[in-house]
């Protein structure tokens, strides 16, 4: 059962790439092309190296009558190597070209998930899809995809050649054409299935290690260090394991259809040299020139070099179809094999359109319904209007469904039954605000931060916001100001410092709604009395507050409160 499964995913993944093309029809055929032209070059070329051999060494021409045999031969491997350039900065442009495009849909896929139904994916798994998975494609739109091609239209071309001087050498050639390919699938269908371990394994290793690395303090108070060494140590040594097995198989594969094109090759060399030296005498033998049977030997080596190049480059393709499958589990993935614990059906009811034109200012949740597969139910029919400019704050015990609430309002769930309008859109449709119980940071100053959601605020924006979120003193104090460093755990700033960073992302960039969810949790009495100021400050400028809390002087600056229990509103 698992061996079918495979296959048909491996089929699908290999429709998938094929389908990717279809935006770039003439960057594909441009490159096809182009190697279609250098390979007439090549044979162009072969040809008159023979003829300048014979005509010097047979025929006694001069040096002189030569000549425009000679100035061709230049132009032909001119434009053979011009040919083979364009060719390959084409491949290059339709792989940049298709993978850029499939970021483009990842991200998009990303987006349309939403961070709640991310939760159980590392961020290192998340950046291998992105870069790793994506780049391991570049050798099969740049590579292996016009090289199919050009590995039936060159040699056709050269054996139609050799059949003219000689049709008994184009037999031979023949008949040793489809040893390369049928060895190619053979080791290919190892190759595949390595491949796709190899991104399993190394999409593991780069969570396990970050997340590692992001709780070595954890690990240190708890005196794990030594074993997650041990963990990190044993998974690197499989991935090494998978690696080398990989490696393997390219070398000995390689290896392999070296040594049958080789044989061909000096089969065909045979047979042209005992026809010129008059031992054969059946067939065209006793026909064969020095012209003709150089010619011929000339253009053997080519007739097998795209049959060896698609064979190299079928690794190219293994490993683009073990990126692709990891890539479509993303990509295919409904919210249940995402985030199960975060899962359900994603059929909400749509308004009328009367009523998103009546609901432009108001936020409405009509009859939302969220229930999630392990049969617990996060809201249980809730309705609620909010207008613009109100304050309000959700209370309630832990698991009555205040985050699931906010969640709904962010878009990063939707209901399975009803409907949220913010402001007259569907909810996530529009910039908002977000700040959870820890500040998200990023590696790099104060400034890189708040341009994570305003790239271009200027340095006077900047510390008008931080200003705005009571962080003008620590500002001051700090020699570097707007460009002092913050780590991405928020080292070189207090929890009540990063938390009031990440409230200056909300003044800087203008949101009509803004959605909080414990926002002074776990902070000291001097850092909640700067977080509830900046909160007053933004109720004050007009703009929409939602807040889940427990704090009692949160409570006091809210216009209403609602309690949430067992997924239902109590009371207004």
């Amino acid at each position: 059962m698992a061996k079918t499964t495979h296959g048909a995913s491996r089929l699908d993944a290999a429709r998938w790439l094929r389908s990717q093309t279809a935006g770039s029809r003439k960057l594909v055929t441009r490159t096809i092309a182009a190697g279609l032209l250098a390979g007439l070059f090549t044979i162009l070329q072969m040809g008159l190296l023979a003829w300048i051999i014979h005509a010097a060494v047979i025929l006694d021409n001069s040096a002189m009558s030569l000549l425009p045999f000679f100035v061709g031969l230049v132009l032909a491997i001119t434009g053979r190597s011009l040919a083979q350039g364009f060719q390959a900065r084409s491949a290059a442009l339709c792989s940049h070209t298709i993978r850029q495009n499939i970021r483009i849909e990842l991200l998009s896929r990303w987006q349309a998930l939403g961070p709640v139904r991310l939760l159980d994916t590392s961020a290192g798994t998340l950046a291998r899809e992105w870069v790793e998975h994506v780049e391991a494609l570049h050798g099969y739109f740049a590579r292996f995809m016009p090289q199919q091609i050009l590995c039936i239209a060159v040699p056709l071309m050269i054996v139609i050649v050799v059949a003219w001087l000689d049709w008994l050498a184009a037999i031979f050639l023949i008949i040793s054409a489809p040893l390369i390919p049928l060895f190619m699938a053979l080791v290919g269908m190892g190759a595949e299935k390595l491949n796709q371990e190899h991104f399993q394994l190394i999409g593991r290793l780069s969570g396990h290690f970050l997340d590692r690395i992001r709780g070595l303090t954890t690990l240190q108070l708890f005196g794990q260090t030594r074993a997650a060494a041990e963990t990190i140590h044993t998974r690197s040594h499989q991935y090494r394991r998978v690696t080398m097995r990989m490696l393997k198989v390219a070398f000995l594969s390689s290896a392999v259809l070296e040594f049958f094109s080789s044989v061909a090759i000096a089969v065909v060399a045979m047979y042209v040299g005992f026809g010129l030296l008059g031992y054969l005498s059946f067939g065209p033998a006793p026909e064969l020139t020095l012209f003709s049977g150089l010619f011929i030997l000339l253009l053997a080596p080519e007739f097998f070099q795209p049959l060896r190049l698609l064979s190299q480059h079928y690794h190219d393709r293994a490993s683009a179809l073990g990126a692709t499958e990891e890539i479509l589990r993303r990509l295919e993935s409904d919210p249940e094999s995402v985030n199960s614990k975060y899962a359900f059906e994603e059929h909400p009811d749509e308004p009328p359109p009367a009523a998103t034109v009546a609901t432009e200012e108001r936020i409405v949740i009509q009859s939302a319904h969220v229930a999630f597969p392990n049969g617990r139910v996060g809201l249980d029919s809730v309705s609620l209007v909010i207008n613009r400019g109100e304050a309000i704050a959700l209370t309630g015990p832990s698991g009555g469904g205040k985050t699931t609430f906010l969640h709904l309002l962010a878009g990063f769930l939707r209901p399975c039954q009803g409907f949220v309008r913010v402001f007259g859109y569907p909810a996530g449709e529009q910039r908002f605000g977000w700040l959870g119980q820890s500040a998200f940071m990023v590696q790099g100053s104060w400034a890189d931060n708040l341009r994570v959601t305003c790239p271009d605020a200027t340095d006077g924006m900047i510390e008008s916001a931080l200003q705005a979120a009571g962080l003008g003193d620590l500002l001051t104090s700090r020699s570097g100001g707007i460009h002092s460093l913050v780590s991405e755990a928020g080292g070189g700033l207090s929890g009540g410092q990063a938390r009031r960073l990440g409230l200056a992302r909300l003044f800087l960039a203008d949101v009509d709604l803004i959605l909080l969810d414990e926002p002074t949790a776990a902070l000291d009495a001097e850092s909640e009395r700067f977080v509830l100021a900046s909160l007053q400050r933004l109720s004050t400028q007009g703009k929409t507050l939602v807040f889940a809390t427990h704090h009692p002087s949160l409570l006091g600056l809210a216009t209403r409160v609602i309690r949430i229990d067992g997924g239902r509103i109590l009371n207004e």
